[in-house]
């Protein structure tokens, strides 16, 4: 499994707060059979003001302590990157940082209130090339009043993360419901841990995995924690990655039709 959304670094947000910490929950998620995590920080100006140069700094050190401590995982760049009025110039300077270096980027929206013109935010993403995916949605407190807003978003080629510990109840019914119908719709792009610690929201992606089976089958679990996050590491562009089966209703009739949809297409391709 490769895991795309993981505060595995020590000392620099929320998360791990320090190397002991990074090393149990690499030991845990290599014992999940995870073999890639991306170190996805916050980026979040003002509160956690990590930025891409240090973040690579970090993750070059912390790779070395875990190979010396035999834990068999991989890491690569990334960040869980807050909205900001000059994200893409950021991302492009290099001081906010997509997965892996890629077009995809972790955006994690307010979790209470949305700002004002969110989805020009989006579209402005992918016109510049990105593809923004989602973190988190069904744990936001707003999914029940902007679900329509989600459907949205992935018609215009936006891609949604849902949480491994979300999908297993860790945090309550709602969230476990919300991930549940956004599977069921083709909602669901990945699924990754987002785990901030060994004890506190650890790493929980073979349970997940578990779950995501006996929810969509085993062929679509494994694009969701594999196939598609290998894709996203390798650069591919969504037109070459099987969408997400949808087999549930969803508002809007389908993905294909809006102007968004066809801008979408067009800046896919880069």
């Amino acid at each position: 499994m490769i895991d795309l959304h993981c505060h595995l670094l020590p000392g620099i947000d929320d998360g791990s707060q320090d190397l002991e910490q990074s090393l149990e929950m690499a030991r845990i998620s290599a014992a999940d059979g995870v073999s890639v995590t991306a170190c996805t920080p916050h980026i979040f100006p003002g509160v956690y003001n990590n930025t891409g140069p240090d973040i690579r700094r970090r993750i070059a050190a912390l790779q070395s302590e875990l190979d010396a401590a035999g834990i068999p995982m991989r890491l690569v760049t990334g960040g869980d990157v807050h909205i900001a009025p000059d994200l893409v110039a950021k991302l492009k300077s290099g001081e906010a940082l997509s997965l892996n270096d890629s077009r995809y980027v972790l955006i994690e929206p307010p979790h209470h209130v949305l700002p004002p013109r969110i989805e020009d935010l989006f579209f402005n993403l992918l016109s510049a090339g990105y593809v923004p995916v989602v973190t988190h949605p069904e744990r936001m407190s707003w999914i029940d009043r902007e679900y329509d807003m989600l459907v949205r978003l992935v018609r215009s080629g936006a891609w949604m993360q849902i949480t491994a510990g979300a999908l297993v109840g860790l945090f309550g019914s709602a969230p476990r419901k919300w991930s549940e119908r956004m599977l069921r719709e083709g909602m669901v792009h990945i699924v990754a841990s987002d785990a901030h610690g060994p004890t506190r929201r650890p790493p929980r992606m073979g349970e997940a995995y578990a779950a995501l089976i006996s929810l969509v089958g085993q062929a679509e679990a494994t694009n969701i924690v594999q196939n598609r996050p290998q894709a996203i590491l390798q650069n591919l562009a969504p037109d070459a990655i099987p969408e997400p089966p949808v087999s549930g209703a969803r508002d809007g009739g389908g993905r294909q039709g809006s102007v968004w949809d066809k801008m979408s297409r067009v800046f896919r391709g880069h």
